[in-house]
């Protein structure tokens, strides 16, 4: 059975979501990046895993279920904080951030019977979620991160190491506001859609 892994900052202001302000404050921004955490978290505790971690830049709150392990991120870019997680597993593993609350528990439940890697991509050129039959950091390190290509990229280096891979549904990262408003609209029973509309309730936006 798969490790499902989150990696995540702790929601606090100035330190989460900082594309989102403005329009909102830094304390409204951390608090949907909270919401959206929990319903990624949610998400992987409803799915089937033999493990569950949650590779962590900060302290838990009481937003993290029970049933996960915490893990500290290592120091380092995106890639070998990734490469690090991955490090970490033993067998088949699935990663996922945090950006993505419309995620479910079935896009989670992945089976690597006829395939070796799963890669989900996003709208804005990244992935979403990257699964691996076999970790191997390697497939991760030196990966330019945060660009339009960075999809393409992580992609093109599992196809080039020999791997089937299998794709799942494009998502939209919420990282704008129109992006906050876009994600909401297809999880309508998220907890990020509940805060992004009390946010709107409050102030009008």
């Amino acid at each position: 059975m798969t490790t499902l892994l989150v990696i995540a900052k702790e929601p606090l202001p100035g330190r989460v979501k900082t594309r989102l302000t403005p329009p909102f404050t830094p304390p409204e921004a951390a608090r949907l990046a909270e919401a959206a955490l929990a319903d990624s978290l949610r998400a992987v505790a409803a799915a089937p895993a033999r493990r569950r971690v949650l590779v962590l830049d900060g302290a838990p709150g009481p937003w993290l279920p029970a049933g996960f392990e915490v893990v500290p991120q290592r120091a380092g870019g995106l890639d070998e904080r990734l490469a690090a997680a991955f490090a970490g597993c033993s067998g088949p593993a699935l990663l996922i951030g945090m950006d993505t609350p419309q995620v479910t528990p079935e896009l989670l439940t992945v089976d690597f019977a006829d395939c070796d890697a799963y890669f989900g991509p996003a709208y804005d050129g990244g992935f979403w979620a990257l699964g691996l039959a076999e970790p191997d950091p390697a497939l991760l390190r030196g990966v330019p991160m945060s660009t339009p290509t960075t999809g393409a990229v992580q992609r093109a280096r599992l196809v080039d190491a020999g791997l089937r891979v299998r794709d799942l549904p494009r998502l939209r990262d919420v990282d704008t506001a129109a992006d906050a408003t876009a994600v909401a609209g297809t999880a309508p029973h998220s907890m990020f859609a509940a805060e992004l509309a009390r946010l709107g309730a409050v102030t009008g936006r």
